[in-house]
């Protein structure tokens, strides 16, 4: 899969990337309440640049969670609907995997504790480790309160942080400081889920059955009407 259109609006960025014959092009802005109006947009810029569009890609990138409940089902909803108009296969991209991703991409990481702030005095998280280049799962996504025990069980010496959680809760989660803080990773980037989809262990789905990943269980997604 050389052709894919990558959006991502799970955390406050909206962010687009699109790779098209080994070209890659991007647009993305923090905008937490204008994802609905820019994401379009977005995808229809990084298409004309790239002179392209939809129907000559092999497959959809999307940001599934966890994240804020708003922009999940904004980014999952249009991918959908996206995948279905053109008819192309999508890859299922968790924002924390983005943002490890990125911190290998910029500092070339080893390992990644990657946090989301998930309010309500949480954060989402999960730990990465680098397999040639490709952030991989070393713990599945959770919730869970911020406290200086959370990742007791796990060696994190020398781990590199990533995304919003850190914000305010380093110094709760990082009593000893054992981690490198990265501040110019907060945010995913849809061009770090590009090279998830097509360098990482990510399985594509029928635009009917991608599902966000809210990790939250009280949370219940509808699909569109129909599908």
């Amino acid at each position: 899969m050389t052709n894919l259109l990558a959006v991502d609006t799970s955390t406050e960025n909206c962010s687009v990337a699109l790779q098209w014959q080994n070209t890659f092009f991007s647009e993305a802005i923090e905008s937490p309440r204008e994802h609905s109006q820019r994401l379009l947009p977005f995808v229809e810029q990084v298409l004309q640049q790239a002179k392209t569009d939809l129907n000559q890609l092999n497959g959809l990138v999307v940001g599934v969670g966890p994240g804020s409940f708003t922009g999940v089902r904004i980014g999952v909803s249009m991918a959908q609907g996206l995948a279905f108009s053109s008819e192309l296969p999508v890859f299922p991209v968790s924002s924390l995997q983005a943002l490890a991703q990125q911190a290998i991409r910029k500092h070339q990481a080893e390992a990644v504790v990657a946090c989301i702030d998930a309010r309500m005095g949480e954060i989402y998280y999960a730990l990465y480790r680098n397999n040639s280049g490709v952030a991989e799962a070393v713990t599945e996504p959770a919730v869970a309160e911020p406290s200086e025990t959370l990742f007791a069980d796990y060696n994190i010496q020398g781990f590199y942080t990533a995304g919003t959680g850190w914000d305010n809760y380093s110094e709760i989660l990082d009593p000893k400081k054992q981690l490198k803080h990265s501040g110019d990773c907060r945010l995913p980037l849809a061009e770090d889920m590009l090279t998830l989809a097509t360098k990482g262990n990510v399985l594509a789905v029928h635009a009917e059955n991608l599902e966000p990943l809210y990790v939250r269980n009280e949370v219940t997604w509808k699909k569109l009407p129909g599908r």
